[in-house]
């Protein structure tokens, strides 16, 4: 935790907008000690929930590690990593020392001061696949320690009833699934997974410079495929009785119950379906689609997970080095082999059991058809609406072109 830190003034917040800016806690950082008498290192490490147990067998090794150098009392807290942005900036002063995010929270976190330029930085580059160094940086500058390269989604399915071929288009699989009476599952209500349907197609979706809001053609009404085509290419595949829309949850639910026998979701599901399935677990890359009248091939986004270091803490130092020894080289591979979670660091990846993993080949495949999550948080809501209107079958209701220009409009919005 961190002590008698001012709150950063609404014009710092906005300089900092340009994340430009080193150093900017100002506060003098301590020596890790020279001496002999250990001081006393108090650190709160967040973390998901999923990672308890693998968190507090890495950080018992860190004291290990540094036996004798300091008293460490390390504690452990669940916070859910795509809502840390949220919870830190809450109250920065307070928020954990170290923490694991989502990748597309860096700017917002560097922004507002909670992270600062990592400084010795030439490992980082060295040790860490090229995209995870990217997502981690920005202007250049790395911000925090990359930690996965597998923040993505593809397909699962079920050997037992998908060839490799069946799962090469989404048309075939529902016509698989209608005739086994079984479901085929994709999260509509994330715009996360929504973005599937749009990205390869010519139309586009990122942040304008103020690294705030979003630009957004999804709309389009020109060109080889409009935003009308998607739209209606999502209704098509909304009205078979095989498709559901359904959350990760649900999901593995429907797998361990034997209702579904593929759906979209990312490797933090493999070991659970493992389980369910065992020797007939298939993945693969996102299919094709059917959309005016050529397939075309589903999108993702991409990203990673990275691990953070509170600028305002007030054992930064010991917060830095605890932050790397979560990332290194060994920890990675142990958090591979107990949560099936893709490393970022070149060596980890590169073994036989990472290659071998199918889910990690099936997202290296699609991370041809990938990009980077980089969008404002107007983005969520509207999308999610659009998607959840086409879902339950009311476009009729709506003219398309009105329901995507409403929803770009809204995406768009200062």
């Amino acid at each position: 935790m961190r002590k008698g830190v001012g709150v950063l003034s609404a014009a710092v917040f906005c300089m900092m907008l340009t994340a430009g800016c080193q150093d900017r806690v100002g506060h003098e950082k301590e020596r890790l000690p020279e001496n002999n008498n250990p001081e006393n290192v108090e650190l709160v490490v967040w973390g998901s929930e999923e990672d308890e147990d693998l968190l507090n067998q890495i950080i018992e090794s860190f004291k290990r590690k540094y036996e004798g150098e300091a008293d460490f009392q390390i504690v452990f807290q669940a916070q859910g990593e795509s809502k840390c942005k949220d919870a830190l900036l809450a109250d920065l002063e307070n928020g954990a020392d170290v923490f694991t995010f989502a990748d597309d929270q860096v700017n917002a976190l560097a922004a507002a001061g909670g992270l600062e330029p990592i400084k010795e930085d030439e490992a980082i580059r060295s040790q860490n696949l090229e995209a995870t160094v990217k997502a981690a940086s920005i202007k250049d500058k790395i911000y925090a320690y990359p930690l996965t390269a597998d923040n993505g989604y593809f397909m699962y399915y079920n050997k037992k009833y998908f060839s490799e071929q069946d799962v090469e288009t989404l048309d075939r699989m529902l016509e698989v699934a209608e005739e086994s009476g079984k479901a085929i599952t994709m999260d509509w209500s994330s715009a996360w997974y929504v973005y599937s349907f749009f990205g390869n197609t010519g139309m586009e979706i990122g942040l304008n410079p103020d690294g705030i809001t979003n630009f957004c053609t999804w709309n389009q009404t020109e060109g080889s495929i409009r935003g009308v085509d998607v739209a209606q290419a999502m209704g098509r595949i909304a009205e078979s009785p095989a498709f559901l829309s359904r959350t990760d949850e649900e999901f593995l639910a429907g797998v361990r119950n034997g209702t579904v026998i593929a759906g979209v979701s990312g490797v933090w599901n493999a070991v659970a379906i493992e389980e369910a399935w065992g020797k007939d677990l298939g993945a693969a890359k996102l299919p094709s689609y059917t959309c005016r009248g050529g397939q075309v091939q589903m999108a993702s986004f991409s990203g990673c997970k990275l691990v953070g270091v509170n600028a305002y803490s007030e054992h930064y130092d010991w917060a830095n080095k605890l932050a790397e020894w979560i990332a290194n080289e060994e920890n990675q591979t142990l958090r591979f082999e107990l949560r099936g979670q893709g490393p970022s660091n070149i060596r980890a990846s590169q073994s036989t059991a990472v290659q071998n993993a199918p889910a990690i080949a099936a997202l290296l495949e699609q991370s041809k058809y990938a990009q980077l999550q980089r969008v404002g948080g107007k983005f969520w809501d509207p999308v999610a609406e659009f998607a959840g209107i086409i879902v339950e079958g009311k476009p009729e209701h709506e003219n398309l072109q009105e329901l995507l220009d409403k929803m770009v409009e809204d995406v768009t919005a200062r």
